[in-house]
């Protein structure tokens, strides 16, 4: 009976609270905060406000597997309750009155806040100690009590105090840094409310740069501090896609600046959190790694979504698309003034066939659908609003744009909000558009096709198509068509390469690096001078292909890569490891070491993104030795989702193989 009236008292709780916003409207939530890293401990004074807006006698707080140790209201200590998930304060709430409530608490998060490094070998060149957050969903409120609901829109003040050698990153405008002794206080100010799942911390030993942009705005940018050279080619094209957007948009930056700050093992690519994005560190990069790898697209998309997701809020996962598709769109639209109208519709393209793909095994959905996929959300968001642009044209699409961000500014919106503006702003009745591009699960792939051959570059793309062999292919491989349209040759009719071919861009280089398989002879010295490319993934691509194709020059192409380690994943190194110790009589007294060398790399000291390559090289060797499966029993428990599921599932065909 006990456990049932709790059951009970719970969902009836869970009830109320998914209504609160009609009662209740929290108006600011100020955190005064303290860590303890090595026991992931987080300790924290929050002082919340609100306002009554109908007769209640409950108001709950979200807080997710806390200690709370005592609750204030008004400097009075008040009774509460508390169910491991809520905070719930009962008493004679008078409506149209603002209370405050004081809540000091402890937290040992399990998701939300992570501590990286903390516990780790500190003399080691891999060790960044840091900690950050990521609330995206409804997971603030386990380190921060807080407001799960995005449709409650609050305005967030952090003060935290830390040891003053970290530098302390957090959303809003830096008001005062003081320095007492060993702890240096931070305090954050934010000036705008926002929805909780966008509140941002990051802390580790970060050097950092500003600029301005051309408005005014500050942009602050973060690196870890042997990074220091990376700098540039991490942060290319920021300040350019930071005005280009909002040019593009037509309402300036909501926020007091903007801050980027890279992570180690980070959950995503990026967040958008509200004037603070934090991104994974995988995309700090040289010169060379920019190349195959760099952070243009996942920094405009972070940027698009500070206007689109940060400053209109969608009010549920039914108008999901208006987030992510508004910000894949927007960061094409940044891109294509830096990349070309080429990279614009090449991009679209790749979107459609991702799309096509889905439909063929019948997984397509309505972009209103809660439940779609990311692939829904974002790509075909992209499209629908290309399309829409198209159907009511550049003005009325822009003012659109401009009057919906400007009458939702800091509220929450659903589609229909949007589509009245762009019908307002067009004269045009767009019900057949929305049941066709929102509703519909069926994909609009032949009005895709037909809107991507008004472009001068999907024309010629087309035209090239090899699939079917025929005599005007090799030719076009001389002709001055695009990078893509070459690339795509290649990849059908690899047999057409010739010497002439190596003298293209770099992107065709490495199309032949990836498709040529059996190297000619009368090839091989073109083929050699791919080891040269300022690509990291043709370097790799062409160090394996030599290897296998030409076995008497091993000596000499292992030689020659010994000292390139390659993009963030090592993919260079772990690849020449291997096939040094596969290689006949090739430093035979350092084989020993090159495969410790190979197990370390699955050390949690890496980054997670080297241990799962490491891991990968070691299973096709057939060598899990027992540090690596130590490793590997570890990495089961990981934070990042997708390393943890690879990491279980390796540990579960390994288990396998030994029965």
């Amino acid at each position: 009976m006990k456990m049932y009236f709790t059951l009970c008292t719970f969902l009836i709780a869970s009830a109320v609270f998914s209504q609160q916003t009609k009662v209740v409207d929290f108006k600011t939530i100020s955190a005064e905060l303290s860590f303890q890293p090595k026991k992931a401990l987080v300790e924290g004074v929050a002082t919340i406000s609100f306002e009554v807006l109908q007769p209640t006698d409950s108001v709950f707080i979200d807080a997710k597997k806390m200690e709370i140790t005592q609750v204030y209201n008004e400097n009075k200590k008040v009774d509460f309750e508390y169910n491991n998930q809520q905070i719930i304060y009962k008493t004679n709430f008078k409506v149209g009155k603002t209370y405050t409530l004081i809540i000091n608490y402890k937290a040992h998060p399990t998701k939300a806040l992570y501590f990286i490094d903390w516990n780790k070998d500190e003399t080691h060149a891999e060790y960044h100690p840091q900690l950050w957050t990521q609330g995206q969903g409804k997971y603030t409120s386990n380190w921060l009590p807080s407001i799960d609901d995005m449709n409650d829109k609050i305005v967030f003040d952090l003060k935290i105090d830390f040891n003053k050698d970290f530098e302390v990153i957090a959303n809003g405008k830096l008001s005062t840094k003081e320095t007492n002794g060993s702890t240096t206080s931070w305090h954050y100010k934010m000036n705008q409310p926002m929805s909780s799942y966008l509140v941002a911390l990051a802390i580790g030993k970060y050097g950092s740069f500003a600029e301005s942009s051309k408005s005014g705005i500050p942009l602050q940018f973060y690196y870890y501090s042997e990074d220091s050279l990376k700098t540039e080619s991490t942060y290319r094209y920021s300040k350019q896609l930071f005005d280009g957007l909002e040019k593009e948009i037509g309402v300036a930056y909501p926020w007091q600046n903007y801050k980027q700050v890279p992570v180690k093992d980070f959950l995503y690519s990026g967040m958008e959190n509200t004037s603070c994005t934090i991104f994974s560190d995988a995309f700090v990069v040289d010169d060379i790694e920019f190349n195959d790898n760099n952070y243009v697209n996942v920094n405009a998309h972070e940027l698009a979504h500070q206007w689109f997701g940060d400053l209109v809020t969608e009010t549920s996962g039914t108008h999901h698309w208006l987030q992510e598709g508004f910000a894949t769109y927007y960061a094409l639209l940044a891109e294509k003034e830096i990349f070309g109208e080429d990279y614009y519709y090449d991009q679209l393209y790749k979107y459609s066939q991702e799309l096509l793909e889905q439909d063929l095994v019948g997984q397509s959905t309505a972009l209103l659908n809660p439940n779609s996929s990311s692939v829904t959300f974002y790509k075909k968001g992209a499209w629908a609003l290309h399309m829409l642009r198209e159907k009511v044209g550049d003005v009325a699409f822009r003012t659109a744009v401009k009057t919906y961000l400007n009458t939702y500014k800091f509220k929450n919106v659903e589609t229909k909000n949007f589509i009245a503006e762009v019908e307002r702003a067009s004269n045009k009745n767009l019900d057949e558009f929305v049941k066709s591009w929102l509703e519909d699960q069926t994909l609009q792939f032949e009005a895709m096709e037909e809107s991507l051959n008004k472009s001068n570059f999907y024309q010629e793309f087309q035209k090239t198509d090899c699939e079917v062999k025929n005599g005007k292919c090799k030719d076009w491989l001389r002709a001055p068509i695009s990078d893509i349209a070459k690339t795509r040759i290649i990849n059908q009719q690899p047999e057409l390469v010739f010497e002439e071919t190596f003298s293209n861009s770099l992107k065709t280089r490495q199309a032949i690096a990836f498709t040529l398989q059996k190297i000619p002879e009368h090839l091989k010295l073109e083929f050699e001078t791919l080891l040269n490319d300022a690509s990291y993934l043709t370097k790799e691509a062409a160090l394996y292909k030599l290897w296998v194709n030409f076995p008497e020059d091993r000596f000499k192409y292992l030689d020659q890569t010994k000292a390139v380690i390659g993009d963030n994943t090592k993919n260079v190194r772990l690849l020449w490891l291997i096939l040094a110790l596969n290689t006949v009589d090739y430093n035979n007294e350092d084989k020993s070491a090159y495969f410790r060398e190979l197990v370390a790399y699955t050390s949690p000291i890496y980054p997670f993104y080297v241990r799962q390559a490491a891991f990968m090289y070691l299973r096709d060797l057939n060598a899990i030795t027992d540090e690596v499966l130590s490793h590997l029993k570890e990495a089961t428990k990981h934070h990042n989702w997708r390393f943890k599921n690879f990491a279980q599932q390796l540990l579960e065909s390994q288990t396998n193989k030994k029965e």
